[in-house]
């Protein structure tokens, strides 16, 4: 007995995203049902909520190919990473090209923001453009690029439902607190942020959807961070930079205490550390949304250890050159002071 195209439209409109993209793969009328952009508008509203907002869903619809379209483009995170033949400690040196165009504006980026614990969205955002970047166009391109979300909230004088501050995102009783929670924290949180780029047409998921490192900062102050390896070849002095995603989240002290978020935004760092300036940042994630992605969060992971693992040697490189330099210095010092002895011994003829 075959279904009717109402009853297949029915129990596919039911179904999580996954499904419906394996369920165009069953047959021809399948295919057609699912390949419906109603389909996948509710498939991404419920994926990403952020994606409710109208101004977003008009975006969606007009620049980016529609629904399906940027869901192909947006489930998978971004996947990137250099060959080890592109990376050499010994030939690392200055390739930034100063003089690259800039094709977009701060305004030309969109950023669909949404957090998940223990598979439940507790909050979402759509940010349109960069804050402050606008009104202060030469500051931010030349000072250390970040988009905050939200400011540090101060718990005690705000009310938690400020549309300004995270709520609470669960309540954590003592033995949680003290034995299990980062385990439970680690395995439960998720993020998702895309970045839209309105003059190109182009989209992706700069997130790992999963923590990629944990940090405690205090014993109620702990760091998640998220995020992707993006290209800076020919735009930083190293090939590969960061992309930082951080969560911090704080526990209250009392034994029936809540968990909640207190900082989330972004940033960007190269391979030694240094935080990329608002100009190069924008030059990075033009190139970003083009890279390949992956749905294989284990391949994410592994492509950061190696770039860790990259970063780490580039480090003992430097300090081994320095440290060779200093000591070159040494005996420059000692070469050069032993001359002048020499020369006052000649002068004076005084051993």
């Amino acid at each position: 007995m075959s279904l009717n195209g109402d009853l297949i439209s029915e129990i596919l409109g039911r179904v999580d995203s996954i499904t419906l993209a394996n369920a165009g793969c069953v047959s021809s009328e399948f295919r057609a049902i699912a390949r419906q952009e109603n389909m996948w508008e509710d498939a991404c509203s419920s994926l990403w909520p952020s994606t409710v907002d109208t101004d977003v869903k008009r975006l969606i619809s007009s620049s980016l190919g529609g629904f399906r379209n940027f869901y192909a483009n947006c489930f998978p995170s971004i996947a990137y990473e250099s060959s080890e033949k592109d990376f050499n400690c010994s030939e690392m040196k200055r390739i930034g090209d100063d003089s690259l165009e800039l094709h977009t504006v701060p305004s030309d980026f969109v950023s669909l923001v949404d957090v998940w614990y223990m598979d439940k969205v507790v909050h979402s955002k759509v940010l349109w453009g960069i804050p402050n970047a606008n009104d202060f166009e030469d500051w931010f391109c030349n000072c250390p690029f970040r988009i905050d979300l939200i400011d540090f909230w101060d718990f005690e004088n705000e009310d938690p439902t400020n549309e300004d501050g995270f709520p609470t995102v669960v309540s954590v009783d003592k033995e949680i607190r003290e034995d299990k929670f980062w385990v439970q924290v680690m395995d439960n949180f998720k993020l998702s942020w895309i970045v839209i780029n309105k003059r190109t047409g182009e989209a992706a998921n700069l997130s790992s959807w999963r923590p990629l490192l944990g940090q405690r900062h205090s014993d109620t102050d702990f760091l998640m961070r998220f995020g992707s390896i993006l290209p800076a070849q020919n735009i930083l002095p190293y090939k590969d930079v960061q992309c930082i995603l951080a969560i911090k989240i704080r526990l209250s002290e009392n034994d029936h205490g809540s968990m909640k978020i207190t900082e989330l935004g972004m940033q960007l760092e190269d391979m030694m550390g240094a935080r990329v300036n608002g100009r190069n940042s924008l030059l990075i994630l033009e190139r970003a949304l083009g890279c390949g992605k992956s749905k294989d969060h284990h391949q994410i992971f592994q492509s950061y250890q190696r770039y860790l693992t990259q970063q780490s040697k580039l480090r003992e490189a430097k300090v081994r050159n320095e440290g060779l330099l200093d000591t070159l210095y040494t005996l420059s010092g000692i070469v050069a002071f032993a001359s002048l002895c020499y020369l006052m011994v000649g002068e004076t003829g005084v051993i």
